[in-house]
């Protein structure tokens, strides 16, 4: 059978070289007009803007969640085969491919790329939100359709099948489903780009369904869908990141929170970022991630120890039952009554995830060359997937406990971005794990925005991983310079909803890619 991948097509011979850059033509110049442009209509027409996407999000959650949810359990089948047919073999890179990194480096990059911020901010509001609806039960409103935001069936007046349940419902939205998405597109991404000599871009993925076309105006339409998704994808979690940052410096010494603190902080953050990017990917990014990994695995051992120990080790093996029990239910798309749960919590999740996706998979491919198929897709999908288990079960399973022993009023009544730093106050070293927790969210913060623009450039540079080190400051720059237009404009709600219509349409894409993938392995065994 003879190559799916046969083309004449070099990385960057589209490229264009002005004012000492190399950039891809016209991606760089569509996406950064277009994000710019988009920036100026969220400040300029605030009320307009936050009516549209106030509408935008709960529409595509509402209309479109079974495409969210099939998508997602596609993904997850698919990478699961992956690792037990004779395509897991294949080494990214060739049979004589070495790994970059050793194994604790790699690990650290990726799931520090994956989602440190999220599980920082979510870890303890997210079980506790689940918690209170589970235990209030079910609730009817009018025709007989559940106004509750209970996932399943609830768990009413039983605080133990609630505690369950919630735990369940939170390991499923930071399990197997998402990193599955990150599987799919970083390996996609790896296999064509090391195997097959492809430009490490987006549309380099499809070149087995669209042929030479992947080079033309649908290959351009799918790298600069991939540059918004990457940037309205980073820049809400970053959004994010610089409120419990803010929160926590305001709760632990008193800061104050302003417009003028939040531009402070992001600017600082920005800087610490560009001295990463232009250190590059060895010194800068990896270095970063493995303080990461320090500081979060310092952070969940102290609340181990300081919280309540043996309540959380057990906790931790009855959560990991109670997600597999749950899981088919939890990712059913017909029939389901919990549609407040199911669409404003996993259809939601998924399509941020989505859009995440290409800056993600992004990182993860180019720091994997020379790990086997299986090997990678055991790594990316369910190591970090038992991490993720253990730090909601630290994080999630000591908030509950307060809860649940009547303790936790403080911590229920707290808003999301402060609720980890109140849960703090009932333990011993309460400033230093709160000291801990700033520090951590803000290295994320940089690793985030270190990574997002090593990835941006690469897409709009034509596939180029050593571009002028000045693109990678200028979206380095750019991200930061959102993220400050937005939160002073209070258009983070609009790119949250941006992030979402973003991962929509990549839903359909990434199924596609998993077509093209099976095509090109096939075309791998069959030579």
């Amino acid at each position: 059978m003879s190559d799916d991948t046969d083309t004449d097509y070099e990385v960057g011979q589209d490229n264009v070289q002005i004012f000492g850059l190399d950039i891809h033509n016209p991606v760089f110049a569509v996406s950064g007009l277009t994000i710019l442009a988009f920036v100026f209509f969220t400040l300029v027409f605030q009320e307009q803007a936050g009516s549209f996407f106030g509408w935008l999000r709960p529409a595509l959650t509402s209309q479109f969640d079974w495409v969210f949810m099939l998508a997602g359990n596609i993904f997850v089948v698919f990478s699961l085969l992956l690792i037990v047919t004779p395509f897991g073999r294949i080494r990214l890179g060739g049979d004589d491919a070495k790994p970059d990194y050793s194994y604790a480096g790699w690990f650290a990059m990726l799931f520090a790329a994956g989602m440190g911020i999220g599980l920082v901010f979510w870890g303890v509001a997210e079980p506790i939100s689940h918690y209170g609806a589970s235990l209030g039960g079910t609730a009817l409103g009018d025709g007989g359709v559940r106004t509750d935001w209970a996932p399943l069936g609830a768990a009413a007046n039983d605080p133990e099948a609630a505690k369950l349940l919630a735990m369940a419902a939170t390991i499923f939205h930071w399990g197997l489903h998402p990193w599955a998405i990150y599987a799919v597109v970083a390996l996609a991404l790896a296999y064509f780009g090391y195997n097959k000599g492809l430009p490490l871009t987006m549309r380099s993925v499809f070149y087995p369904i669209f042929g030479e076309a992947t080079w033309g105006p649908i290959g351009h339409v799918i790298d600069v869908l991939a540059v918004f998704a990457t940037i309205f994808g980073l820049a809400t979690s970053l959004g994010l990141g610089a409120e419990q940052a803010l929160a926590g410096l305001n709760h632990l010494f008193g800061f104050g929170i302003s417009d003028g603190s939040k531009v402070l902080l992001i600017v600082l953050i920005t800087a610490f970022a560009l001295v990463s990017v232009v250190a590059d990917l060895e010194k800068g990014v990896k270095r970063l991630s493995e303080v990461n990994m320090v500081l979060a695995a310092a952070l969940l051992i102290l609340v181990l120890i300081v919280g309540p120990t043996l309540a959380i080790l057990t906790g931790f093996f009855s959560n990991i039952g109670s997600y597999v029990v749950n899981l088919p239910a939890l990712s059913g798309v017909i029939g389901r009554e919990d549609t407040n749960f199911m669409q404003g919590w996993t259809a939601f999740y998924w399509a941020w995830w989505i859009s995440w996706s290409p800056f993600v998979g992004m990182f993860i491919a180019r720091v994997s060359r020379g790990r086997t198929i299986r090997e990678f897709v055991i790594c990316v999908l369910i190591i970090p997937t038992i991490v993720g288990a253990l730090w909601m079960s630290v994080f999630g399973g000591a908030a509950l406990d307060q809860v649940m022993s009547g303790a936790g009023e403080a911590v229920s009544a707290a808003g999301l971005e402060l609720k980890m730093f109140v849960m703090f106050e009932s333990f011993p070293l309460s400033g230093v794990l709160s000291f801990i927790g700033i520090v951590l969210v803000i290295v994320f913060f940089v690793t985030s925005s270190d990574s997002g623009s090593l990835v941006i450039d690469s897409i709009t540079a034509g596939g180029k991983t050593d571009a002028p080190t000045a693109q990678r400051v200028f979206w380095c720059v750019l991200e930061g310079a959102i993220a400050i237009a937005l939160l002073l404009g209070g258009g983070l709600a609009a790119l949250q909803a941006a992030a979402i219509a973003t991962g929509f349409p990549f839903a359909i894409v990434l199924v596609l890619m998993c077509v093209s993938l099976f095509k090109g392995l096939l075309s791998d065994r069959q030579k």
